[in-house]
């Protein structure tokens, strides 16, 4: 009897981690079977991400599975802007679904989750004034 209680409280404890990135944003996702709870960096979804936008995009994997109610999901995210972040926590918690449940993957794919945006500041190069801004041309 106290074996079955102990597999439960460890089923219950066992995390899925995911990492996301973006820009210059990184995510580190964990998952576990639960309510429905958010928390990113120690705060509540609604605190941390005040646009809407944003928060349809972190929750838009959960609901491709149709499991919004069904994980807790615990983030820390560094770096970049909240539209950044964003898209970084929603990278991460796509591939942790994943690494959760394989059967996850096709409705993943099919959303474009698991694809990370490639898009990344450009660097400045050495005699310009930006990444593509040049000095001003004098013929004379």
């Amino acid at each position: 009897m106290a074996k079955q209680t102990v597999q439960k409280n460890a089923a219950k404890t066992t995390y899925f981690w995911g990492t996301g990135r973006r820009k210059s944003a990184i995510a580190r996702v964990r998952i576990r079977p639960g309510e429905g709870k958010f928390a990113i960096n120690s705060r509540e979804l609604n605190d941390y991400f005040t646009q809407v936008q944003d928060r349809k995009s972190i929750l838009a994997p959960l609901r491709a599975v149709e499991a919004e109610k069904t994980f807790d999901v615990f983030a820390n995210v560094k770096g970049g802007g909240p539209s950044g972040q964003a898209g970084a926590v929603m990278l991460g918690i796509a591939r942790a679904l994943k690494n959760y449940d394989e059967n996850y993957l096709p409705a993943l794919r099919v959303g474009g989750y698991l694809t990370r945006d490639p898009r990344m500041k450009e660097r400045k190069k050495y005699g310009q004034r930006g990444a593509r801004r040049r000095f001003q041309f004098s013929k004379r």
